[in-house]
């Protein structure tokens, strides 16, 4: 790492040492370059308030630990059909029903992908196990009645985001959407995500643990409000006797449950911010990518209660930046302006300020 990049190192130790972090990495490129690439603690669970030893006990993070990211995987599922809209093969103003024959919102690709379309909770509810039904919950949400007008007002579609775009992707293109972002993009840019892993790759991720036990409930919202709704159909997501399983790992819910290296996350964020070339290849146009990042909504969001931005997959800041955010506390963005892109990943479950300090180092180097 450059001496210039010293401080957010430092930053990063300072969190465990404080006991603020349990197990996470950090990556940043910076004008087309990686210039911060860390790894720190461990991989197991800590119980709240357990002290970490400084090496990671005897199961370290490594460079290669997954962890799931929550939400930071939306803008990656949401590629994977922008992919399709860059070869022609979807338009973004068209109805999803003219790809998805009985989908009866009368939503198009553009408002599901910039989570305007009504739909941000299953409409059934289900047992935490049908987190691995994809066709189920496919099919409760195509005989769904929309919560508003498609395209009146945003709603983040928490759980039934990746579901929405990733069966647009495998019916127009006949592949899952785990396997169509593990050929298409992951390979293609040599990106350590996946959504469903295997059973080898599943050995490689760090548990999920809560800063405070009482997480799961701080993060629910008010009790039938539509954030409950949203986050607790199925349920289970929060709680990391499910997460930490192979059911979680090896299903594919990617609007929750990408598991990826920061490195990855960073890697793939520097590409699109070139104009979706990364060492030579090129994944997506640069007519896509403007597009994708350009504002679609700017409004109200009745999920996270507060105003909101929404591009086609990513929350946009007032600072220019794009990129998402998980439940929890990782993170993954680009800053056009400053010319960087970062990502953070964690597996101790709490609030954002961890990347904010680290954020705020990070500008303090350049």
């Amino acid at each position: 790492m450059h001496a210039r990049f010293a401080p957010v190192r430092d930053c990063f130790h300072d969190l465990f040492a404080a006991g603020r972090e349990t197990g996470a990495a950090l990556a940043v490129w910076y004008d087309g370059t990686p210039v911060v690439d860390l790894v720190g603690g461990t991989r197991a669970a800590v119980p709240p308030g357990a002290v970490v030893p400084a090496v990671g006990a005897d199961d370290p993070w490594r460079p290669d630990t997954l962890v799931n990211v929550y939400s930071v995987g939306k803008p990656v599922a949401a590629l994977c059909l922008l992919t399709l809209v860059d070869r022609g093969r979807v338009e973004l103003d068209a109805p999803v029903s003219a790809y998805w024959p009985g989908f009866r919102t009368p939503a198009t690709v553009r408002q599901v992908l910039s989570h305007t379309a009504g739909l941000p909770a299953f409409p059934v509810p289900r047992p935490a196990e049908a987190v691995a039904d994809w066709a189920l919950l496919c099919a409760d949400l195509a005989a769904a009645e929309p919560e508003w007008t498609p395209g009146s007002v945003a709603g983040e579609h928490a759980w039934t985001y990746g579901h929405l775009v990733g069966e647009l992707v495998r019916r127009v293109d006949g592949r899952p959407v785990g396997r169509f972002l593990a050929e298409e993009i992951a390979g293609p840019w040599r990106l350590d995500l996946a959504f469903g892993l295997g059973t080898v790759d599943q050995r490689r991720c760090a548990d999920l643990s809560y800063a405070d036990p009482g997480w799961p409930d701080a993060t629910r919202g008010e009790p039938g409000s539509l954030r409950a709704r949203a986050l607790d159909n199925p349920p289970g997501g929060r709680d990391v006797a499910l997460v930490n399983g192979p059911l979680w790992r090896s299903a594919e819910i990617p609007a929750v449950n990408l598991h990826a290296t920061a490195s990855a996350l960073a890697r793939l964020y520097a590409g699109l911010l070139a104009g979706g070339i990364l060492d030579g290849v090129r994944l997506f146009s640069r007519e896509l990518v403007a597009e994708a990042t350009r504002v679609q909504y700017d409004g109200p969001d009745l999920v996270l209660d507060q105003p909101a931005f929404w591009t086609l997959g990513m929350g946009w800041e007032p600072d220019g930046s794009w990129g998402m955010g998980g439940i929890g506390g990782s993170s993954a963005w680009a800053d056009p302006e400053r010319g960087y892109t970062v990502a953070y990943a964690t597996s101790r479950l709490a609030k954002h300020d961890r990347v904010d300090e680290l954020v705020e180092a990070l500008h303090s180097c350049l």
